[in-house]
């Protein structure tokens, strides 16, 4: 199974458990986040991006994930993620770097993942 569909699939079958308890609260909060990066005054792609560089200085992986994957549904190019990786990396200092590294992976696999199909 390859990353991306590994971290998808795993995504996936968590939120719906989560989602079966039935918390009003949890489902309110996943809601605002939802509602959060829908069009508005900002673009997806915009709000992407932000959220991108937020997940990278804070160093949350799956975060990382999440929003590069968002990034290249929005179709970003190269250009375009990279200078959102430089930002990520100037806010957040070198500790960004491993993060970095895996997201430029996960990057490169949805490229791959997509060109094959």
């Amino acid at each position: 199974m390859s990353l991306v569909e590994e971290f998808n699939d795993y995504r996936v079958r968590m939120n719906e458990r989560i989602m079966s308890y039935d918390n009003k609260v949890i489902k309110r909060f996943f809601n605002l986040d939802t509602n959060t990066y829908m069009e508005g005054a900002l673009d997806v792609k915009t709000k992407e991006m932000l959220g991108l560089v937020a997940s990278m200085v804070l160093r949350c992986d799956d975060c990382i994930k999440y929003h590069v994957g968002k990034c290249y549904d929005e179709g970003l190019t190269d250009e375009e993620i990279m200078e959102v990786f430089s930002i990520a990396n100037l806010v957040g200092g070198s500790i960004v770097i491993p993060h970095f590294r895996r997201a430029v992976e996960y990057w490169e696999e949805l490229k791959a993942r997509g060109s094959a199909e």
